[in-house]
């Protein structure tokens, strides 16, 4: 039997360290919240092969949605290689969105082209809370964008992100998420049971797991 799509890119993120556990050891985000759990998928395009499924799948995914676009945009920093690979892929034009306005220049946080009265799909490479690309849309939005759809490799899957893209009219797609993740890490020895016991509890509430675990 072959892997789904979800399933392979796990396996990939996996294989490559983009996603790794520290059950014992949590690590701390730049939030404060403590976590079992690390997601870098900037480690991605060190590894071709990788980098190509997530980019195939992306393409596969947006097909098989049918979903309409005449622009791929990237959240800077993580989303930019991802929306820019495949956007060359597909043959469109790409833009990114960068946290903030420059302090210099044309003081805009849209770089690469304009994208007024277009439809455009967003790329993260990974949603928290949803807040960066909440912002990013804010200001596509505001430059006269379309925008109702975001992509992004993972996700955590928290509720509060999920609850935001609702509010906001927005729909997420993800190429995979933390139960295929955890599926692959058990049926290869990465975790045993207790460990994915443990990480599932924080990903069900990862607020008073943190506070548990300082």
């Amino acid at each position: 039997m072959t892997m789904s799509s979800k399933q392979s890119v796990a396996k990939a993120l996996l294989d490559i360290g983009a996603v790794g556990f520290s059950p014992e050891a949590p690590i701390t985000f730049k939030s404060g919240l403590r976590s079992p759990v690390y997601v870098d998928n900037r480690a991605l395009i060190y590894h071709p092969e990788a980098w190509h499924l997530v980019i195939d799948s992306f393409r596969t995914l947006i097909e098989s949605k049918g979903l309409d676009h005449d622009i791929i945009a990237g959240v800077a920093l993580g989303g930019v290689p991802h929306s820019a690979a495949l956007a060359f892929s597909a043959g469109l034009p790409s833009v990114f969105i960068r946290k903030e306005s420059k302090g210099h220049g044309k003081a805009q946080r849209i770089e690469g082209g304009e994208v007024a009265r277009r439809v455009v799909l967003l790329v993260e490479d990974l949603v928290t809370t949803g807040g960066s690309s909440l912002s990013a849309v804010a200001a596509l939005t505001a430059a006269e964008a379309q925008v109702s759809d975001v992509l992004a490799i993972i996700s955590y899957g928290f509720g509060e992100a999920s609850a935001a893209f609702k509010a906001a009219g927005l729909q997420l797609h993800t190429l995979t998420d933390f139960p295929a993740v955890l599926e692959q890490a058990r049926q290869t020895a990465r975790l045993d049971t207790e460990q994915i016991a443990l990480i599932q509890r924080w990903l069900d509430d990862p607020y008073s797991w943190s506070r548990d675990a300082t």
